[in-house]
């Protein structure tokens, strides 16, 4: 499959969702609630983002999505 070009703002929200469920999955996690609402809330916002009604392959795009912004998260780690 060739690359995808996704808008910003969906990488922005991919990254604030594996960042906030990262830390909802941290051992004690403070402020729990706050957590899984934003999480909620950034599942909502990527799930209803009007790029899915472009997209080809809709399933194979989200994969593709969450795999850039995790390799992009273990670049920028490093």
């Amino acid at each position: 499959m060739d690359a995808i070009d996704f808008p910003d703002d969906l990488v922005q929200t991919q990254a604030a969702w594996n960042a906030t469920y990262d830390a909802l999955a941290a051992p004690r996690p403070r402020d729990t609630t706050a957590l899984r609402h934003r999480l909620l809330r950034l599942s909502v916002q990527m799930w209803w983002h009007p790029y899915w009604k472009t997209a080809p392959s809709v399933p194979a795009a989200r994969t593709e999505l969450r795999q850039l912004v995790r390799a992009h998260g273990a670049v920028r780690a490093a």
